[in-house]
């Protein structure tokens, strides 16, 4: 097969063993730490891709996408239900009543916000069902008082299925033997394991019509309504213009980017910037390259010189070490890709068993909105990893390869 001869003499280059070991040993450094940095890309990349995906899906799949709320409580909801699922762009809609308070059991508090929600409908909006670890939905009966709780909040008030738990109202009543809180007994019905801290530890869930009767409304009224978009993102705009509809002076909206909106855009400017930093360090491991052929070419002076003398052009001779450079950060870069996607692949489980082996929790619920380390590989991102390198490793081959060809047979030749 025919193969230019600056490709042949660059490729037996790369293979050939050198008088000058230290060469080779800097020649293979290069390559592994062009390796490294694309591992090391990818597999951050590939987190953080996680991070983003888990926040659009557990925890913006279990928060209202947007919410339509009145000053006063709302008598026919499902008539502005329908008027609301008018606008194609609401896929569906459900009604909610929440009151904020404490959850006591066998002198344990925690603090609580409880969400009334009609199990049926609630499941149109909501992605509760997959996250549900004892009980049913379905067991939120009007009139029987239940209550479905985070397992965190179930640990900390050492609770279970069955057991009876008090809420306390941020509100008292009025007796002739004074003012007394407003308080109610719940029976747990269920447990939820989301995975993120503030849902599992906070949230807890329980009849829209018992809350209604707890918030001394009638029991048809709701406090309002939640919105699911075909498009998340559209939330803002679609919900303020469903509200200019309906009559901003009796009902105003409000969307998810007010409560973690920013942490949303935290994790998209952080993969950003993590993304640039990192590629500095591909860029280090790729100029890496330009040491090496540097000594290549002045361990080369003396078949440089015999093949500017047999004809060889400095364009020739320049794509020879070119050639050498490159071989170098295309092994390094397949060799990164390769060892990166198996690591973004296992980096999950990998560091569930560390944490399982060491019995330390590196992702607190406490601190981090999900208790564990999630990993989505994107092959947009691989190939944006991989082409970074692979450029940056020619262009590191083009002053060394420029030396090559300025080089003279006669200086070369003096000293051989």
């Amino acid at each position: 097969m025919f193969r230019p001869l600056f490709a042949f003499i660059g490729t037996r280059y790369t293979r050939a063993k050198r008088r000058n070991h230290f060469v080779s040993f800097i020649s293979l450094t290069s390559m592994i730490g062009l390796a490294l940095g694309v591992v090391v890309m990818i597999v951050v990349l590939s987190v953080m891709n996680g991070f983003d995906h888990e926040m659009r899906t557990r925890v913006l799949g279990m928060i209202p996408h947007a919410t339509l709320e009145s000053g006063q409580p709302i008598n026919d909801w499902s008539a502005l239900a329908q008027q609301v699922k008018q606008n194609p762009q609401v896929l569906a809609v459900a009604p909610f009543t929440q009151m904020q308070g404490l959850l006591t059991h066998d002198g344990k508090v925690s603090k609580v916000l409880l969400n009334g929600i009609d199990p049926a409908r609630e499941r149109e909006v909501s992605i509760i069902d997959n996250f549900i670890r004892e009980g049913r939905l379905d067991a939120l009966a009007p009139g029987e008082w239940g209550i479905m709780i985070g397992d965190k909040a179930a640990a900390k008030l050492g609770v279970s299925v069955g057991d009876k738990v008090t809420f306390v109202a941020p509100e008292v009543s009025v007796t002739p033997a004074g003012m007394f809180p407003r308080m109610k007994r719940f029976t747990v019905v269920g447990t939820f394991h989301v995975g993120a801290g503030e849902i599992d530890g906070f949230l807890g869930l329980t009849n829209i019509a018992d809350l209604s009767r707890l918030h001394r409304w009638k029991p048809d009224q709701v406090q309002g309504l939640r919105l699911k978009f075909d498009d998340l993102f559209q939330a803002p705009r679609v919900a303020w213009s469903i509200a200019q509809q309906l009559g901003e002076q009796e009902f105003y909206a409000r969307d998810w980017t007010r409560t973690h909106g920013n942490l949303y855009q935290a994790i998209r400017m952080e993969k950003a910037m993590i993304g640039l930093l990192l590629l500095l360090i591909v860029a280090v491991a790729a100029f890496n390259i330009i040491s090496t052929l540097v000594m290549v070419v002045n361990d080369k002076k003396g078949d440089i010189a015999i093949l500017r003398t047999l004809g060889a052009t400095p364009g020739q001779i320049m794509a020879i070490f070119m050639v050498q450079g490159t071989v170098i950060g295309v092994f390094g870069t397949l060799i990164g890709a390769v060892v990166g996607i198996l690591a973004a692949l296992n980096v999950s489980a990998a560091i569930a068993g560390i944490e399982t082996l060491i019995g330390h929790k590196f992702l607190n619920a406490d601190v981090y909105f999900i208790d564990y380390l999630p990993s989505q590989i994107m092959a947009e991102d691989v190939w944006m990893v991989c082409g970074a390198a692979l450029v940056l490793s020619f262009f590191a081959t083009l002053y060394p390869a420029w030396r090559a060809a300025r080089t003279q047979p006669a200086e070369a030749l003096r000293y051989e």
